[in-house]
């Protein structure tokens, strides 16, 4: 928040310069002071840390992508799509961190915003499937899979979504897990000596 503000604040105040440089006819210092507004404006609609993350993601460091990612506190205060980006990469990379619950609730939000490219759509569907198959709810997750497989325009995701698919059938169903639990489990055997 505070971050926000300063943003706008220094916005503000570049672009009361630049209209006095141009109106007491310092043609060369106004154009000069441009540049600076210009890329503060620019940053309010490109924020530096997900640039930072993507960029590391492209070079493969998950690590230093994840630091960059988690120092954004209030996404909530940028544009539609970049909350919606945020919220998926939080969601993508902390998946281990914060849990199943959390994760599903974050991506699902961020598909709410709207992701821009159908890749980013088919991976959030797929890791959506996942935690879905993982906790039980098989249908969901095949819904969401086929969901999957139409924004997978590519074919790209092909295989990942084929072993998720054959996963999810090796998975007992809810019925299977529920008589394991009224049965105590499965029953340990003595060892044969």
């Amino acid at each position: 928040m505070t971050g926000f503000i300063l943003r706008i604040f220094i916005a503000l105040t570049l672009l009361f310069g630049t209209i006095i440089l141009f109106s007491t006819g310092y043609w060369g210092w106004g154009l000069t002071s441009v540049l600076p507004l210009a890329l503060v404006i620019f940053s309010f609609f490109r924020n530096e840390q997900v640039i930072l993350a993507l960029n590391q993601m492209r070079l493969g460091n998950q690590d230093k992508a994840k630091k960059y990612i988690n120092r954004i506190t209030a996404p909530q205060y940028m544009t539609r799509r970049q909350h919606a980006y945020v919220l998926y990469l939080k969601a993508l990379m902390n998946a281990q961190d914060i849990g199943f619950a959390q994760s599903e609730q974050l991506l699902r939000k961020a598909l709410s915003l709207g992701l821009r490219t159908n890749e980013d759509n088919a991976v959030a569907r797929m890791h959506l499937a996942g935690i879905c198959a993982q906790t039980g709810r098989r249908p969901e997750a095949s819904a969401l899979l086929t969901e999957a497989k139409k924004y997978d325009k590519n074919g790209m995701l092909k295989d990942q979504i084929k072993m998720l698919q054959n996963q999810m059938q090796a998975v007992p169903s809810k019925n299977q897990m529920r008589m394991a639990q009224m049965m105590g489990g499965r029953k340990k055997m003595p060892k044969m000596r």
